[in-house]
């Protein structure tokens, strides 16, 4: 990746910052600015109180408002249906806009996080529809599985594979052990 910054050390402690800690709240619509050109985005219908967490100007209540509209199957199709469901103003989001993702999923290709999987008796062809999973990492669980035995634990699990926490934090919605 060419290194678009300038030599500004401020901007590139943020740069370091967006890129190695998910859980880094943004503060401004520059950091915002900075996050989109990073390729930081936050897909809507699938995103965790974390991911909402993110975003400056949002509470827990309101992330954890539109965490359970998407579980119960709302989608949201552009800016104005998050305010509405905060009913808030839709200026009042505008300057989120540029990290906003608004994928659509059909009902039968999205796996809902009260149907977990269970890497212990799941195919290759099962983990390779969650989200989060390639075809290359499910075979890896299939074959660990295979040769060490059951996984204990998300934390076992993790170990064995050698995932990051940043995977993990993915995938733990959709595992259960």
């Amino acid at each position: 990746m060419k290194n678009w910054l300038p030599l500004n050390l401020k901007l590139q402690k943020l740069r370091s910052k967006l890129l190695n800690d998910p859980y880094y709240r943004l503060q401004s619509g520059e950091e915002i600015a900075i996050a989109a050109q990073l390729g930081i985005c936050i897909d809507v219908n699938q995103a965790t109180v974390d991911d909402w967490l993110r975003l400056p100007g949002l509470s827990i209540h309101q992330a954890r408002s539109l965490v359970e509209l998407s579980r119960t199957g709302v989608k949201f199709y552009c800016i104005e249906d998050i305010a509405a469901a905060l009913s808030l103003p839709v200026q009042r989001l505008e300057p989120l806009k540029p990290i906003l993702n608004f994928s659509y999923y059909d009902d039968e290709s999205l796996i809902l996080p009260s149907h977990r999987v269970n890497p212990n008796t799941a195919t290759v062809e099962t983990l390779a529809k969650l989200p989060f999973f390639d075809l290359s990492l499910a075979q890896t669980v299939v074959e660990n599985r295979s040769c060490a035995g059951p996984y204990l634990n998300l934390a076992d699990f993790q170990r064995r594979l050698n995932l990051p926490g940043d995977t993990i934090s993915q995938l733990m919605y959709y595992l259960r052990f």
